[in-house]
């Protein structure tokens, strides 16, 4: 220790510390500068690829959505085999698909869905399921409700109840998209706040179901968390429920909150014209 001390004392240590610290600084540069090139270089090949997929993809889909091109008839070109064991195309062709169900309805959404399922793509959405990220999750969620897999009801609304926030209401969502009302349990006992945009898109996935006078949107009323309660009101005003006009007169009476009662006023004023 003595030795040490004197060491520190006479100044003995500054240059190798200095030497040792500059090195230390350069070699980080360096692996720093190697890593943003790489991750330069492979966006750049991935937009290049994107490019080349999406030219494939459109030819493909025009196949499958207009000519009723058969999943079997597609899988004699060697090529698209090829490619749909490529993770990233598989990614890119799931995302275009998507994009299609989402602006078509009736046989050419149908012949999407059947694509889905025969391309193996709806078992991609399952592994996402297992994945440790949160954000694969929800990806994977969202993939099985676009395209309408009502067997995924029962592993996606386990993450009804995750901690993570955006996870549990993405999960939620999904179980409207695919059972409608019998969702409205979960959705009662959510703790955390809905935000508009989040209320928008479950109202249209309550309208995706066509939920008439179906019993059990009235429940939404009687929730702990106000953005539920706020939720409730919108869709019941939203699908014109006037059978439910006797839950929001009682809310009027009783609301948590200032807003929440002018909101129930305001909708009985709306439906009893």
């Amino acid at each position: 220790m003595t030795e040490i001390w004197e060491s520190y004392k006479n100044g003995n240590w500054e240059v190798p510390f200095l030497t040792f610290a500059i090195y230390i600084f350069v070699c980080a540069s360096f692996i720093l500068y190697l890593f943003i090139v790489a991750s330069r270089n492979t966006k750049i090949k991935k937009e290049r690829l994107r490019t080349e997929y999406d030219k494939e993809i459109n030819q493909l889909m025009t196949s499958v959505i207009f000519e009723d091109a058969s999943f079997a008839a597609i899988k004699e070109n060697k090529n698209f085999l090829v490619l749909l064991d490529t993770s990233f195309f598989r990614e890119v062709l799931t995302e275009s698909i998507i994009n299609l169900h989402k602006n078509y309805e009736g046989v050419y959404a149908q012949k999407l869905e059947q694509f889905y399922k025969d391309s193996n793509l709806i078992k991609g959405s399952f592994k996402k399921l297992k994945s440790l990220k949160w954000e694969v999750k929800c990806k994977g969620i969202t993939e099985l409700a676009e395209f309408n897999i009502i067997d995924a009801f029962d592993k996606i609304i386990i993450y009804s109840k995750a901690r993570n926030k955006t996870l549990k209401i993405t999960a939620i969502n999904a179980c409207i998209k695919l059972a409608g009302t019998n969702s409205i349990i979960y959705l009662v006992e959510h703790p955390d706040p809905i935000d508009e945009w989040t209320q928008l898109n479950i109202i249209d996935a309550f309208k995706r179901h066509d939920v008439g006078d179906t019993e059990g949107i009235e429940h939404l009323l009687e929730s702990q968390n106000t953005t539920v309660i706020a939720l409730g009101l919108k869709l019941i005003k939203e699908l014109k429920l006037t059978q439910k006009i006797p839950f929001v007169a009682q809310l009027a009476e009783k609301a948590p909150n200032t807003m929440i009662k002018y909101e129930a006023q305001s909708i009985l004023q709306t439906l009893t014209v």
